[in-house]
């Protein structure tokens, strides 16, 4: 598996699907053009970039490169970082017709080319140990009668979406904080 160090910033959730068979990095979806309506999720956004900076991989068409600049232009100069997949003409399996411009997105090209495109922003695999959901659940923060309010709070607290699902929360808390941090900052 691939490891980049920044965290991945794709369009959808199919993109999304399709890149963790390959990596092992925090990814997360704009959700299209929502990107542009969500404040929070643009917070967000910049929250990760000055952590842990970001890379953005988008489709190699009009709607990717729209996305791709509003990004640029709501996060820190020198936080981004842009990985393009080339421009493959076809159509993706799940759909019925071929896009709008008639090209492959990132859920559509094979795994070895978006390997290739990746393997130039690969780091060594990080030391630290990860947050798991037995230490959410310890926190009180899954599978309680009170876990969704206090994963209400500590999403606030770290400017991170209220509302996104505990996998979500888990890669946000990964690419964020160390579990120490996390030990310390949900302290019993």
């Amino acid at each position: 598996m691939l490891n980049i160090k920044e965290v991945i910033i794709v369009e959808g959730k199919y993109d999304k699907m399709r890149l963790e068979r390959i990596c092992s990095s925090p990814i997360f979806t704009t959700e299209g053009f929502r990107i542009f309506k969500d404040k929070q999720k643009r917070e967000f956004f910049r929250t990760l970039a000055k952590e842990r900076g970001i890379l953005i991989l988008t489709d190699s068409d009009r709607a990717g490169f729209m996305i791709r600049s509003h990004i640029k232009g709501f996060v820190d100069e020198g936080t981004v970082r842009q990985a393009y997949i080339p421009e493959i003409y076809g159509k993706e399996r799940r759909k019925s017709r071929p896009s709008k411009e008639g090209k492959l997105g990132v859920e559509g090209i094979s795994d070895e080319v978006l390997i290739q495109v990746l393997t130039q922003y690969t780091t060594p695999t990080p030391s630290g140990e990860k947050i798991t959901k037995t230490d959410l659940f310890d926190r009180g923060l899954y599978g309680g009668t009170d876990s969704a309010a206090a994963r209400t709070k500590l999403c606030s607290k770290l400017s991170i979406p209220v509302g996104i699902s505990v996998n979500s929360l888990l890669d946000a808390l990964n690419a964020l904080i160390t579990k120490e941090k996390f030990y310390e900052i949900t302290g019993k």
